[in-house]
């Protein structure tokens, strides 16, 4: 609008590699600038840098970058930017202290105590953003009037308080004054219960300002959310990160003339809101660069077409944002950032690593696109600075970019336009190792030329990110195909029509880059944890309702879209209470295109390589293009900021406001054939996850328990018709293969019985059950012509109760297996299409019969539960079917073959660079090792390795016999063992099948402790024995020293609640780590409940939950420390321990020591101290304590050794962190 005042609007785009500039000139006309985000050689700043280029440019004078701009034609900035993500990343944010209540100085750290990467040994997680802790003495929590208590206060939330001890503000001051004395000026206080009772919060704050604290960010008021764990990261980031916004403010005023004073300038939020400058802060800036984009194509596409929802597919350099708007903006409460919870209104922007600049690799017959990222330096091969082969570059070698349309900002000297040469070098040597493999290779082939390889990593790269844009809308009960796609960020021109048509999309929409209130209500029904931040918006006020909206029937509509049924029988409870103020404003363009009757100008004509060969391309130029011209594909529209490729069999208009509006023809039927083609093998990849992944939403979205819908304890598989694991998705350790078992027992058991119509029950240990309550439900997948299924579909899901001798079903003293629940060895639970319920609930009832058993305590929950299996089942049979459909049956089966093949070679690889290593040192090809149950039992394993083959025999002959008790392991947890340490010895992604265990033979003793009779209780097998597997199959390798080897499984009930946790500890040292403390390892990775919502729900008062500091292993490289956990009785109830690590010590390897023992102690009210041994139940009464002191890692190597050269576990490296909705219901599946 440079408008009657004829001056500039400005708005910025500071992306991870590309900032983008766009300016608003005097007269009306636009000007686009793309500069590096950091180019320190050049210029400090890239906005200002960017802002004083167009200034000198239209200006026709020269502004020197050392002198401030004159801001007098500036009217407004408005700037999204990822400083304060990019500081969360490095960690270049303020040094922070954390004040804490005492007895939770370590509770950040330890966090969920979930891992982030189940696979890495090491266990990177992100570093704490803290540097000290000072515990304050004060403690408040949920009044229950017990006798002598004290009196109640009413918190904000209208819950009733005690006071147990008021804030001791006289010991504080001594350490705050330290804390100053160190250096440390940013403070985040964070108090249990303060979202209810703020005032111990303020005081601290009070005196810390008093002392001269620059900043103080109180959680309370922070976020005033229940659950002091993502609130105190909150917190945190708050305080680390409003110090660097402001300085960045700062700098950012310093380059203008009289600071900035007269011009209007605005940040963009994460929520997609606008702030002044002034009141920028940390922890609502982290997605301010994204919200962008969502904002804009929110306010243009989706107005445009008609209301059609849309789908925004913004591709940058560094990562793709996948977001979703259909009329309001999709929001999120709660979402990690680089490793941080936050608790903060966020744009549900879900973001993969794979983007431009995202690097392209060959492993073992599969084309892997990312996640590791070039970045902006030395960004990609064609940037001339010495960068790896990206995305970018094979789009360049296609032809699909042009040198001559990117500004000459590249090479050492900045002054250098991209290079083709170095895109085609870098590739080469990656197409070398595809032919290589494809004339030497199990299936020989001829070899591809660069192009197809190119364009083969571009379609991987388009297959990657189709995937969580299937999740964003299919999960949610939404049809892909009924978007738009709105395209956006500088890489994502070259790929949306692709995408679109992957999607079934038929349009695609390419941009040229007064108050009101809306309120929201955080509703859950009463009983459940799922949460949703419900707004009123479709649902107008009625008599009953709030004067904001019926939120009542807003929830109801949504809870059915997400979850497919409702609970009408459940109060609905209010967990909080949101207002968003938005105020609407905008730049309008003044120079919008002409409308054109003539044919556009060809700039040039240009050679693009597409499936089939080169094609004649013609290349236009945005600008030159008026409303109304329509351009058919191929064809390339360059403009200053982008390249927009039009595929054939695509038509390209340009609309009335100058944005692009591609119409997506059908692509071009290809012949896809059974032969191994690695391009295909990549893509039949992501298809068969994607299954196994949509079947998991499904469950998740129809089941009705506890454990399934909100825990996300269940696992998806597709199979094939000999019962071999194709995909399993997400990758719950326990489950990884053991579902393949079950399959194939069902299959032998069967045969030809098996009928169109026809679903199986089973979870009987001896046909490959883990443990009673994971009910595993199995369809055939028949297809027409064929006499024996296709394919098999299976869910595998924990339910909360089968029966037993405890509710629960997991007994700490179960001696056979009928005490622990309801079996089914091979039941239908579904015959001729018809559910069989009478049968079914019959069988869950048996139990009953057994002496001291009872049947399932929750009947309506396991059939609402296994019918939602049936459905999960079904949506990966209709999904199986299409992907025939597509391809053919022939191909489908051979690619599922291949599939399995590539997970063989992949470990194959492994085995022989194992096996290599030993014998260049003159050590035998034999490993072997030994450890031991608490109650003596061996586990015993040799693993001979066959260099030749790639392959090994594991033999667990000499392992202890069965035992009387319920740590007895059904084979298949062996199995899920092996699977999950050769992916970790693996030490990179790979398809997760059957092919794992081809090179493998495993030599299990019948009647031992691996492989029990059928009668056999096994509770305890599938949470205890399992650890020691995996730390015996570890320690032959001599990968690294054990983790605790326990899940430290802990029940409290009574007649009218019932409660159940495993708890953290110490994870092994390894070569070049040190073990990560309080962390879960292994074959679990369970989330705990947060203090404030146990203490809320049940009758206990966490006391302490800190590391147990010095229980890790010494060595070269020091074992992780357990951690101690402290729970004060409130009511009389019945605690059951279940643990193991508590008389054998988790070992050390190469000289390192061991790690300590756990200990379970029950401190009674009177101060007797008991020791409750590993595995016991006992009564307590209230005033009693538990004290849980969880086992630390083993150390790795001898402390005196200053350089150990020792063999050692894979490193991956680091790949830019996704995050989103998408990703954090992953997370939560991975963490059960």
């Amino acid at each position: 609008m440079g408008g009657p005042e004829g001056r500039f609007h400005f708005a910025v785009d500071r992306g991870g590699t590309f900032t983008d500039v766009f300016a608003q000139c005097p007269g009306g006309h636009v000007r686009v600038l793309k500069l590096l985000s950091e180019d320190p050689a050049n210029y400090a700043d890239a906005p200002t840098e960017g802002i004083r280029r167009i200034l000198e440019q239209e200006g026709g004078m020269p502004l020197p970058r050392d002198r401030p701009l004159d801001t007098s034609r500036i009217a407004s900035i408005r700037m999204g930017t990822t400083v304060a993500t990019n500081a969360l990343l490095e960690r270049r944010g303020e040094r922070v202290a954390l004040l804490v209540t005492r007895g939770f100085r370590d509770l950040l750290h330890v966090g969920t105590q979930a891992r982030e990467d189940l696979f890495d040994l090491a266990v990177p997680m992100p570093e704490v953003l803290y540097e000290e802790v000072l515990e304050v003495d004060e403690r408040v929590v949920l009044y229950r009037g017990e006798p002598g208590a004290g009196t109640p206060v009413k918190g904000r939330t209208g819950d009733l308080l005690e006071v147990q001890q008021p804030v001791d503000l006289g010991g504080l001051r001594g350490k705050l004054e330290g804390l100053l004395s160190r250096g440390i000026r940013s403070l985040a206080v964070v108090l249990m219960h303060s979202y209810a009772w703020a005032q111990h919060e303020q005081q601290v704050g009070a005196l810390a300002q008093e002392l001269g604290f620059t900043h103080v960010s109180l959680s309370s008021e922070a976020m005033p959310m229940v659950r002091i764990v993502p609130r105190g990261h909150t917190a945190c980031a708050d305080a680390y990160l409003t110090p660097t916004i402001q300085r960045y403010v700062e700098g950012f005023r310093r380059g203008f003339q009289g600071q900035l004073k007269d011009v209007q300038v605005l940040f963009m939020r994460s929520d997609g809101g606008l702030a002044p400058m002034d009141s920028f802060s940390g922890s609502r800036a982290v997605l301010s660069g994204p919200a962008g984009g969502v904002v804009g194509y929110a306010a243009t596409t989706y107005r445009v077409e008609g209301g059609q929802p849309v789908i925004g597919f913004d591709m940058g350099g560094t990562s793709t944002d996948v977001s979703r708007y259909a009329g309001e903006f999709e929001h999120v409460f709660e979402a990690s950032t680089a490793g941080v919870t936050l608790q903060a209104p966020q744009l549900d922007i879900n973001t993969v690593a794979a983007g431009g600049g995202s690097r392209l690799f060959f492993r073992s017959g599969l084309f892997v696109v990312g996640p590791e990222s070039a970045g902006a330096h030395p960004g990609p091969a064609c940037y001339r600075k010495g960068g790896p082969v990206t995305v970018t570059d094979a789009n360049l070698v296609l032809g699909r970019l042009l040198p001559a349309s990117f500004p000459c900002i590249f090479g050492p000297g900045e002054d250098q336009p991209l290079s083709p040469e170095a895109s085609r070098k870098a590739l080469e040597a990656v197409a070398t190792e595809v032919n290589s493999f494809l004339t030497n290779g199990p299936c020989p082939a001829s070899p591809l030329s660069l192009e197809e390889v190119a364009m083969g990593f571009v379609r991987v790269a388009n297959e990657a990110m189709c995937r969580p844009i299937r999740a964003l809308t299919q999960a949610r009960g939404h049809d892909p195909s009924a978007h738009v796609l709105a395209c956006f960020g500088g890489a994502g021109g070259q790929h949306a029509c692709a995408i679109a048509r992957a999607l079934g999309m038929d349009t695609v929409h390419i941009h040229r880059s007064h108050i009101s209130t809306e309120s929201f209500l955080h509703l859950r029904y009463q009983g459940t944890d799922c949460a949703l931040m419900v707004s009123a918006h479709l649902h107008p006020a009625t008599a009953r309702s709030p004067r904001a909206g019926d939120f009542g029937a807003a929830f109801v509509e949504r809870y059915m879209r997400e979850f497919g049924f409702v609970i009408p029988e459940r109060p609905v409870v209010v967990d909080d209470v949101r207002v968003r103020g938005t105020g609407r404003s905008g730049l309008r363009l003044e120079d919008v295109p002409r409308a054109q009757t003539g044919p556009p100008r060809v700039d040039k004509m240009t050679q693009c390589y597409f499936e089939g060969g080169y094609q004649e391309t013609p290349v236009y130029l945005l600008g030159e293009l008026g409303y109304g011209h329509k351009l058919q594909g191929p064809c390339l529209i360059i403009d200053s900021n982008s390249t927009i490729l039009v595929e054939p069999g695509c038509q390209a208009e340009v609309t009335e406001t100058g944005d692009i509006r591609i119409s997506v023809g059908a692509e071009a039927p290809s012949t896809v054939g059974a032969q191994l083609d690695p391009i295909h093998l990549s893509i039949f990849s992501h298809r068969f996850m994607s299954i196994a992944e949509q079947m998991g939403r499904i469950l998740q979205r129809t089941a009705i328990s506890t454990n399934i819908k909100e825990r996300l304890d269940f696992s998806c598989a597709l199979f094939g018709p000999d019962g071999g694991l194709v995909s399993n998705a997400p990758h719950i350790p326990v489950h990884l293969g053991a579902m393949q078992e079950t399959v194939q027992f069902q299959i032998q058991q069967l045969g030809a019985d098996l009928r169109p119509g026809d679903v199986l029950l089973s979870n009987h240990p001896s046909a490959g059950g883990s443990h009673l309550p994971d009910l595993t439900v199995i369809t055939p997948v028949f297809w027409p012509g064929q006499t024996r299924p296709v394919f098999y579909v299976a869910s595998r899901g924990h339910h909360a109760d089968i029966g037993g001798i405890t509710p629960g079903s997991m007994p700490p003293h179960s001696t056979t297996l009928q005490q622990e629940g309801a079996v089914f060895l091979s039941f239908k639970l579904v015959q001729g299409g018809v559910f069989q319920e009478e049968a079914v609930t019959e069988a869950l009832r048996a139990p009953g019969k057994i002496p001291g058993c009872s049947g399932t305590r929750n009947l309506h929950d396991n059939l609402s539960d296994l019918r939602a299996q049936v459905a999960a089942n079904q949506k990966g049979i209709q999904l199986v079917g299409e992907l025939i459909g597509q391809y053919g049956l022939d191909v489908v089966q051979a690619y599922m073959g291949h599939i399995q093949a590539n997970a063989e070679l992949a470990v194959r690889d492994m085995l022989r660079a194992f096996g290599t290593s030993r014998q260049a040192r003159g050590l035998p090809l034999e490993v072997s090792a030994e450890d031991h149950m608490d109650d003596g039992s061996p586990i015993r394993l040799r693993v001979q390795i066959n260099l030749s083959q790639g392959s090994a025999v594991f033999d667990f002959s000499g392992t202890g016999p069965e035992v009387f008790g319920n740590l007895n392991a059904p084979r298949a947890i062996t199995l899920s063992a092996l699977i999950y340490c050769l992916r970790c010895l693996v030490g990179r992604d790979i398809p997760l099948n059957q092919g794992c265990l081809a090179p493998v033979r495993v030599v299990i003793p019948r009647g031992s402790i691996l492989d029990p009779s059928p009668e056999a209780a096994v509770v305890g097998g599938n949470v205890l024995t399992s650890q020691r597997v995996v730390d015996v199959i570890l320690g032959a390798f001599g990968a690294c020293a054990a983790s605790q080897g326990c899940m430290n499984n802990v029940t409290l009930g009574n007649a009218h609640m019932g409660y159940y946790e495993t708890v953290a500890g110490g994870a092994g040292a390894g070569p070049g780590w040190h073990g990560r403390s309080g962390v879960h390892s292994h074959m679990t990775n369970t989330r705990i409940t947060d203090p404030e919502i146990l203490e809320s729900r049940y009758p206990v008062i966490v006391r302490r939950f800190e590391l147990r500091l010095g229980s890790g292993g010494l060595g070269r490289f020091r074992g992780g420390d357990g951690v101690v956990r402290e729970l004060l009785f409130r009511e009389e109830a019945l605690l059951s321990v279940l643990t193991e690590r508590r008389a054998f010590r988790p070992y050390g390897l190469h000289g390192g020591e061991p790690g300590a023992r756990g200990l379970n102690l029950l401190i009674r009210k009177d101060g007797r101290t008991v020791n409750l041994g590993g595995k016991t139940s006992v009564p307590v009464y209230p005033g009693d304590v538990f004290c849980l002191h969880t086992p630390g890692g083993g150390g790795y190597g001898d402390p005196d050794d200053p350089a150990p050269q020792l063999p050692g576990s894979p490193q991956q490296s680091p790949a830019f962190p996704e995050r989103g909705s998408v990703y954090e219901y992953r997370r939560a599946q991975e963490a059960v």
